[in-house]
């Protein structure tokens, strides 16, 4: 994929295939953090909300969450900070246009996949893509309007490596500490430009998130509902957002937590 740089996200650079699965799956650090134990994590009856910087953010991230705070009786609010319709500039096949309405339904199709989408709501905050970070106090404002006292937030990690998930993970976290709320942080990108030990990801606040192989199967196949994303474009020949390596990725290395 084309490399996304930027000051915000400084050597945090998302370019080439990155780190492989593999290598991840081979580092013992990852198979000895603590486990994230969502029963006292997210106490029964509590509602999660998730903020999805864009469609794909929630299914790509808290895949297996979601699954297991359905079947634990959490209710489930899904924030969609944009819609994700500039990620296929030039493009004819999937106009911004086109894409402000595919994008949200591929989310919808994602939750079917993994059989919760009678269980999780939905909001839509229509935020430009790829301006979060310039516009985190309209998020924030936003965020004063849909969340409650005991709610408890799940966001992108605040150092992602893409501007858009950095932005939604630092107003996150402040709106978190602002209101008394417990807020946790799921690595999506960092596992492409990160590498073992890396010490820009704080890995002794991390936590990680055992799924079953029926919940990993799931996640799998609520990603390939997300077309868009993981198809090359015809009309530019632009490759995969979604690239196979980044599929892989975020199946194998499970979901990490920062707590």
């Amino acid at each position: 994929m084309d490399a996304i740089k930027h000051d915000i996200v400084d050597d945090r650079v998302i370019i080439g295939d990155g780190t492989d699965a593999q290598t991840w799956q081979d580092w013992q650090g990852l198979q000895q953090l603590p486990v994230f134990n969502i029963k006292t994590a997210f106490p029964e009856g509590r509602r999660v909300c998730i903020l999805a910087p864009h469609p794909d953010d929630e299914i790509l991230g808290c895949g297996g969450l979601v699954q297991q705070l359905v079947a634990q009786g959490n209710p489930i609010l899904i924030i969609a900070v944009t819609n994700g319709a500039a990620s296929h500039p030039d493009s004819t096949q999937y106009t911004s246009n086109d894409l402000n309405d595919l994008r949200p339904q591929e989310t919808q199709a994602a939750l079917h996949v993994l059989g919760v989408a009678e269980h999780v709501e939905r909001i839509a905050l229509n935020l430009p893509d790829g301006q979060v970070y310039q516009q985190q106090n309209s998020l924030y404002l936003a965020l004063e309007h849909i969340i409650h006292d005991q709610d408890i937030l799940v966001a992108t990690f605040a150092q992602d490596g893409h501007p858009d998930h950095e932005g939604t993970g630092k107003i996150a976290e402040k709106f978190a500490r602002d209101h008394g709320l417990l807020c946790y942080q799921v690595l999506i990108w960092a596992w492409h430009w990160a590498v073992p030990h890396d010490a820009r990801i704080p890995w002794s606040r991390a936590q990680r998130l055992e799924l079953s192989l029926t919940e990993q199967q799931k996640k799998r196949d609520a990603i390939n509902c997300f077309k868009t994303q993981i198809e090359v474009d015809p009309t530019t020949l632009n490759p995969p957002i979604l690239s196979t390596h980044a599929i892989e990725r975020l199946c194998k290395a499970g979901e990490v937590y920062i707590c």
